[in-house]
């Protein structure tokens, strides 16, 4: 597995057509109709939600729809606090998907790399085979949540590369494709509507209400949904940890992106996009358009040589969010997809 050294003569051409097609939420054959979404009410409005759950574990997470639409992604030029790499603005179009309602948290991800067998031998035969066929992580150098709370508190400090294959884990024990957000997603849910500098508005003062940063934080993330939602359903889309997105850090992404379903398909391991901000962070690194770029610093406590490919020992305030094509893309586009991402080819 080559992370370092991926060149794009590696990946057919046809590939990048159809995976911008197929896997980027265009339609496909099959729906949602498997599954019978409910209506809940967020503090904010009613948003339609599904909740899955993790078969034998009987561990559920939510799901909230994202509807189709467009919006200015970046920042404007007189935006306080605004970096180069948030522009210029773009008009984005994307599909309808659906978006974990909360950050995935210990709970979910330490059934996948606990690699908890006796839990899962009940399983049907093909989905046992397929979660047993999936590389996990080992163990951790460090204590991955540096003592600051388990269960129902946000996971940290996995890389890109073990929350794409919790990912493609959870698509196998569940029957449904799961993913990282692509950064323009992140963005449009994130924003829930506005063109704000927060989801909620313009004001410092109201962020608290929302966001578990610097300020309030006591130095430790907090517990999934311990602030107020944003007006899409979605929590702690501003601060509490930050979150991986599919895509490469490029400074001047925004200058050639693609207007529908853009992706910037990684070639690298790092430099990958992270957004939303964490507990460590002040106000200004929790606006919807800020970004930041991964590095190899995230790795600079790690004393094995090479460097784990599924931990970053400091990126204890870095977690994930799914997301799932409200079309589902078929079988055979959802392998190719793992092919490219996981460098599986």
């Amino acid at each position: 597995m080559n992370f370092h050294t991926k060149k794009t003569s590696q990946i057919p051409s046809f590939l990048f057509s159809f995976l911008m097609v197929s896997i980027l939420l265009v339609s496909c054959k099959s729906t949602v109709s498997t599954i019978e979404p409910a209506k809940e009410e967020s503090k904010e409005e009613s948003n339609e939600v599904y909740t899955e759950t993790i078969p034998v574990a009987n561990i559920s997470f939510d799901m909230v729809l994202i509807p189709e639409g467009e919006f200015l992604m970046g920042s404007p030029v007189d935006e306080m606090k605004r970096r180069e790499d948030e522009g210029p603005q773009r008009k984005v179009v994307l599909d309808a998907f659906w978006m974990g309602k909360y950050e995935v948290s210990w709970r979910e991800f330490e059934l996948f790399f606990k690699q908890n067998q006796p839990l899962f031998q009940n399983l049907e035969a093909d989905k046992l085979n397929a979660i047993d066929a999936i590389t996990r992580p080992s163990p951790p150098y460090e204590d991955p949540s540096y003592g600051m709370g388990k269960d129902d508190f946000p996971a940290v400090s996995m890389s890109t590369y073990s929350a794409l294959v919790f990912c493609k884990w959870l698509s196998e024990i569940t029957g449904r494709f799961y993913r990282l957000p692509t950064e323009a997603e992140w963005e449009y849910a994130a924003r829930a509507g506005s063109q704000t500098i927060y989801s909620f508005g313009n004001s410092e003062e109201e962020l608290e209400k929302y966001a578990v940063y610097y300020k309030n934080s006591n130095s430790k993330y907090a517990k999934r949904g311990t602030k107020l939602p944003n007006k899409w359903g979605l929590y702690d889309m501003h601060g509490n940890v930050a979150e991986w997105t599919l895509d490469q850090y490029k400074q001047d992404a925004y200058a050639n992106m693609e207007s529908k379903n853009p992706w910037v398909i990684p070639r690298v391991f790092h430099p990958r996009v992270i957004r939303g901000g964490s507990w460590d962070d002040d106000a200004e690194n929790l606006r919807s358009a800020s970004r930041m770029a991964s590095s190899t610093k995230l790795q600079k406590r790690d004393p094995q040589i090479p460097k784990s490919f599924w931990w970053f020992t400091d990126s204890n305030f870095i977690g994930m969010r799914l997301v799932s094509p409200k079309n589902q893309p078929s079988q055979e586009d959802q392998d190719e997809f793992w092919q490219m991402v996981l460098d599986e080819g």
